[in-house]
């Protein structure tokens, strides 16, 4: 799985919880990017992340991730440890 495929379901996941059509995440993106994205939402965020890809961060690692680009690398490590 590429980055851009999880970038772009992680994108769709988001847009979902918010309510909004045309998320598009980059690698960049911080949470203080995208307008209602607060705790309780990232907290959602990932849960749904932790789902789609049947995976499971610790609470050090969710804390950890600054940008989207840390989720993903975060997904990317747990499927390749699978």
């Amino acid at each position: 799985m590429t980055n851009e495929e999880i970038l772009a379901a992680l994108s769709e996941i988001l847009g979902d919880l918010l309510g909004a059509d045309g998320i598009a995440l980059a690698m960049d993106t911080r949470r203080e990017d995208v307008p209602d994205w607060d705790s309780l939402m990232y907290v959602n965020f990932i849960a749904m992340v932790e789902i789609r890809y049947g995976v499971k961060f610790n609470v050090s690692e969710i804390e950890s991730f600054k940008t989207v680009g840390d989720v993903v690398g975060g997904v990317q490590s747990r499927l390749k440890a699978k």
